[in-house]
């Protein structure tokens, strides 16, 4: 089960999601979500957890659970939409020729 760990502070690691769910059970991986830019986490991340028994006891205790000071907010992680790539005007992004 994929587990996604919302309301994460901004000096949050995945090392410590890792740790954190691993008193619930065994974690396949977990990852904090980083922004590029500022190499901080953007607040979320997600726990991957073989074990769909494990996951949910994990999701018990661990939904409210104050880390650096914050509630975790847990649910059960949706499959990624697709992305579109592109703009629809052939990347151009001028709309004519010879301009």
């Amino acid at each position: 089960m994929n587990i996604y760990v919302g309301n994460l502070s901004y000096g949050a690691t995945s090392s410590m999601l890792e740790q954190l769910f691993a008193q619930h059970g065994a974690v396949s991986s977990a990852r904090v979500i980083m922004d590029r830019e500022t190499n901080r986490s953007k607040g979320f991340g997600f726990v991957e957890m073989d074990n769909n028994e494990e996951a949910v006891r994990a999701m018990d205790a661990l939904n409210n659970y104050e880390l650096d000071g914050r509630p975790l907010r847990l649910n059960e992680a949706q499959p990624r939409e697709p992305r579109s790539f592109g703009g629809g005007n052939g990347g151009g992004g001028r709309g004519g020729y010879g301009r």
